[in-house]
């Protein structure tokens, strides 16, 4: 039995016990805080404590049912590289650090969680070694040093509650202002790792990473581990967090879903869409709906898993290509794939009655009763208009028209493990909506609106589904061509600019600067002025210095003569 089958029964095995005990924790309204002993030294103790709650072990279960289905599905995907092992160890670590964070109320556990996620993150990236993944692995890492730094400080600041049991302190202690400043650190450390503005370059990046391990990162994982950590928190949310948070989440959806509108690059696309998705999390987080957060979270990572892992299927058929340009009339040739991937997109797009429908429909009914002014109103339905555009977009660049690819090509649906690897998650993808709505929403939920505020999202929905087909024809047509297209393209396709400030112009700038200064300065006039100045008047002294010892007899001798002279004028 191999590695990837033994993996994947474990955490499958292990994924149905957490899911039962978390309906039986979930009905009994129960929790269990279990701590062990790890050392002790006379009066001083070393204790870990784990969390078992309805919510821990509902996304743990998910993390490891999803995981289960990658390795699975890795198992074919990954057969012609030779260090299989490798990589299915490092996903297994990765999965372990996430575990962690999961179950942990401590904050020295998260942050082995935390920062285990971050490295072995970095050691994924970077899988497929070439110069891309070198330079996408150290922007992923550094990026969530700045997390990393902002959970360090906040661990010193709750010395000063004499216990780093954050989830005692939270109900009776959120007024103070030590959790304050913590719940501002907590904040940062969230938006590094789920990729807020301005933080948001590294996700795109991170796509140099293998196809299922992206698959892993973008449903359950690495950009999950913020929204997660910021739902636990949530309760010591002060107002100023809570606008702040609320003002750059929406500004993220917004963004991602019009650089996914400019994007060819397949993987780029999937990533930007869970962009969307993590801003529509964290701003509904920062209007205290941490329920339906939690909700979305978990019905997004069913189709984002497998959206991933068809978007595998289809680079894996196309040698290796990822521009959607080169695509189309896919469904011909991998009808079933096309069809996992129509379901998904179509439950991204929030289409009745798939899971992302009853999370998302539910959230932007929420916004509608919300009294937050027209700007978070606005934003929020033209974003659900921009998923269904780029969406669109997608699915008809992908599966209609000709294939664009070589005639010579080896794209089919005969890839049986990984198709019974996505096959696994489908079911859930179609039904798992309605389920989570029956088991997290205590009591069923009527929202009453005016008509037009009831169908305002199916008519963004129609709107936005149109855009992205007049989109897709005017980037085909002669239009495109323009200057003033290609700019406005470039503008909203690099993110707003945002890898020329937040990447490019961190790294390149004080590098190019500081090339300049130490060959101005270091090579220069200090140089000139300091040490080199400093060897030249020693080494002209000595020298000198050595004029006279060698000619010491001679010198000596003509200054006696000079001095007989001397006095011969003097006495005449």
């Amino acid at each position: 039995m191999s590695v990837c089958l033994v993996y994947f029964v474990g955490f499958l095995v292990f994924s149905m016990l957490s899911f039962f005990f978390s309906l039986n924790f979930l009905s009994l309204d129960y929790s269990v805080v279990l701590e062990i002993e790890m050392v002790s030294i006379n009066s001083t103790s070393i204790v870990m404590s784990i969390l078992f709650d309805w919510m821990s072990l509902l996304f743990a279960s998910f993390v490891l049912f999803i995981s289960s289905m990658v390795i699975f599905y890795s198992q074919e995907y990954m057969e012609g590289d030779l260090m299989i092992n490798r990589f299915i160890m490092l996903v297994v670590m990765f999965v372990a650090s996430m575990l962690l964070l999961i179950f942990s109320p401590n904050l020295i556990s998260i942050l082995l969680g935390w920062d285990g996620l971050g490295l072995v993150s970095y050691c994924l990236v970077i899988y497929y070694q070439n110069i891309k993944s070198f330079n996408a692995g150290m922007l992923t890492a550094l990026t969530n040093r700045l997390g990393d730094v902002a959970f360090l400080m906040s661990i010193a600041w709750m010395l000063n509650f004499g216990s780093w049991n954050y989830l005692f302190f939270l109900d009776f202690m959120f007024s103070s202002i030590e959790m304050q400043v913590i719940m501002f650190l907590m904040l940062l450390a969230g938006m590094t790792k789920s990729a807020q503005i301005p933080f948001s370059s590294w996700l795109p990046a991170a796509m140099a990473a293998p196809t299922p391990v992206s698959s892993l990162v973008h449903s359950s994982t690495l950009v999950t581990a913020g929204v997660y950590l910021l739902i636990r928190f949530n309760f010591c949310m002060g107002d100023e967090v809570k606008i702040i948070l609320l003002f750059v989440a929406s500004l993220t959806m917004f963004m991602a879903g019009l650089g996914a509108s400019y994007e060819y690059d397949l993987k780029k696309i999937i990533a930007l869409s869970t962009l969307s998705q993590l801003g529509l999390m964290m701003s509904i987080l920062a209007m205290g709906g941490y329920v339906l957060a939690f909700y979305h979270l978990l019905t997004h990572a069913l189709f984002k898993a497998l959206l991933f892992m068809c978007a595998g299927c289809m680079i894996h058929g196309l040698s290796n290509c990822q521009d959607i340009r080169f695509m189309g009339g896919i469904i011909k040739q991998m009808p079933l794939t096309c069809v996992f991937f129509t379901i998904c997109n179509m439950s991204l797009c929030g289409l009745p009655f798939l899971s992302g429908f009853y999370s998302k429909d539910l959230i932007l009914e929420s916004i509608s009763m919300y009294n937050l002014g027209f700007y978070i109103y606005l934003i929020y339905f033209v974003s659900t208009g921009l998923t269904v555009a780029y969406t669109f977009r997608l699915l008809y660049y992908v599966l209609s028209g000709d294939f664009n690819h070589f005639s010579f090509h080896g794209i089919s649906d005969l890839g049986l493990v990984m198709l019974k690897g996505m096959s696994g998650i489908i079911l859930f993808v179609v039904f798992m909506g309605s389920g989570l709505s029956w088991m997290i929403l205590s009591t069923p939920y009527f929202i009453c609106l005016s008509f037009f505020m009831k169908m305002m999202t199916l008519i963004v929905t129609v709107f936005g589904g149109w855009v992205g087909y007049e989109l897709s024809q005017l980037l085909l047509s002669f239009k495109s061509k323009s200057l003033k297209f290609i700019w406005s393209s470039m503008f909203f396709g690099s993110m707003w600019n945002m890898p020329y400030v937040s990447t490019f112009g961190v790294n390149y700038y004080p590098l190019s600067e500081g090339d300049k200064i130490y060959s101005v300065v270091d090579q220069g006039w200090s140089e000139y002025i300091g040490s080199q100045n400093f060897y030249k008047s020693l080494s002209l002294l000595s020298k000198f210095l050595q004029i006279f010892h060698s000619n010491n007899l001679k010198i000596f001798l003509s200054l006696t003569v000079m001095w007989i002279m001397f006095l011969v004028f003097m006495i005449f």
